[in-house]
């Protein structure tokens, strides 16, 4: 069976989804369902036993067979081009090193945001869920080192995965840059219909058929309250008692508690220029090794304020 060659690579929290929908709908496409195999981050071996709050089961949906990966795309109409878009690929130097001894000819696409910004609506997307424990951002961020070392998945390294200049750096050693696509999340938002063309042009494709950017992948907010702390502590014990149980059965458990912790139109409270500046530290040296990597200008990352969510931007 034939890899694929296309592979939206990342940031997590930064569009991927988005830019996956969007190729999903290209009839000369045909992107891998579900849209994160994480084929590459495994080696041909199963995951590590992750301990973070609800690991266990997300652990269980990786695709690390071999087989089990081709069939994804065995469905692919005659001379169609086969994608897949696990975001975690741009921070694993290990996949990068996997998929460049797989598909040496892969065109990358990776999407980018400020990293502040990203790692608050990482943040936000585990607590609106139920898994994170510790409702504030900066703590949260702090604690990144003790969860590393205690076993937490990927998706919990809120600074480390927004760290794109090292990221890039390392994809370099393995893939000349004309075979990767560097995209800014306020590109994809801001100036869908050009960045769209930009993609269609990358990838060899008829630009007219990719039609819009879908609304993908839009969160909820889990307002803090007395009932939610309860809700909460519900999803982790479950998670807990339940993560021997196949993950379809804890994922329609989770559900409904998910619906009731995100009940209400209430939105994401904007990040404090504070919090920002507390987080943004982390990230000062590795924005300037972006600048000098893409020859491009990140300077509105050190800003006191950022851009919003998706939604509240094409409001």
């Amino acid at each position: 069976m034939p890899l694929p060659d296309v592979f939206v690579i990342g940031a997590p929290k930064a569009g991927s989804t988005a830019v996956h929908a969007a190729l999903a709908r290209h009839p000369a496409v045909h992107m891998s369902d579900p849209k994160e195999p994480k084929y590459f981050l495994c080696g041909d071996a199963p995951p590590p036993r992750f301990r973070g709050p609800g690991d266990a089961h997300s652990r269980k949906e990786w695709v690390w067979r071999r087989t089990d990966y081709e069939a994804l795309f065995a469905g692919a109409p005659p001379g169609a081009r086969l994608g897949e878009s696990t975001p975690f690929y741009l921070w694993s130097t290990e996949a990068q090193a996997r998929i460049a001894d797989a598909v040496p000819e892969a065109r990358l696409i990776a999407v980018i945001r400020d990293p502040v910004d990203r790692a608050y609506s990482n943040w936000s997307h585990l607590w609106s869920h139920g898994y994170e424990p510790v409702g504030d951002f900066v703590e949260a961020v702090e604690r990144e080192p003790e969860r590393i070392a205690d076993g937490w998945a990927p998706f919990w390294r809120y600074v480390d995965l927004g760290r794109y200049g090292r990221q890039l750096q390392h994809l370099y050693e393995h893939f000349p840059r004309e075979q990767v696509l560097v995209l800014r999340y306020r590109e994809l938002v801001d100036q869908p219909e050009s960045t769209l063309a930009r993609i269609a042009a990358f990838v060899g494709l008829d630009a007219e058929r990719l039609d819009g950017v879908p609304e993908e992948n839009v969160q909820g907010w889990a307002a803090p309250s007395a009932a939610n702390r309860t809700l909460r502590q519900v999803v982790q014990a479950g998670a807990w008692v339940g993560q021997a149980a196949p993950p379809q059965v804890w994922r329609a458990a989770e559900r409904p508690l998910r619906g009731l912790l995100q009940r209400g139109s209430a939105r994401r409270p904007p990040l404090s220029p504070d919090a920002r500046a507390a987080v943004q530290r982390h990230f000062v040296d590795d924005i300037g090794l972006l600048g000098e990597l893409t020859g491009r200008d990140f300077g509105d990352w050190l800003g006191q304020v950022g851009k919003g969510e998706f939604s509240t931007r094409r409001s």
